[in-house]
């Protein structure tokens, strides 16, 4: 979304050394699955590439199928501020919101 653009490109802009961010998913939670959202310094040999806006997002090779049609969006609000991952694949959350299944 054009606010999770705005905000990577904010993170980066301190960053000259990283070329965009890298989304996976990693075991974790009681429900299975949990992202993952780290800084990268250079686009992995299967990683799949997303530019929207300037802004380069590296998908890691394992959570591709998992990911297929995810919207990733960065929403504020007076308690919080965090990425949001609007995933069509998901059969199930956990409680916490932290981990999910497909």
């Amino acid at each position: 979304t054009p606010s999770a653009v705005q905000k990577i490109k904010q993170l980066l802009k301190d960053k000259p050394e990283h070329v965009g961010v890298k989304v996976g998913v990693r075991t974790r939670g009681c429900n299975g699955l949990s992202y993952t959202l780290e800084y990268t310094k250079s686009k992995g040999d299967s990683d799949e590439e997303v530019v929207q806006d300037g802004v380069r997002v590296f998908i890691e090779k394992k959570a591709q199928l998992t990911l297929l049609g995810t919207e990733m969006d960065y929403i504020e609000d007076k308690l919080s501020s965090e990425f949001v991952f609007n995933n069509p694949n998901i059969k199930g959350t956990c409680g916490c919101g932290e981990s999910f299944n497909i």
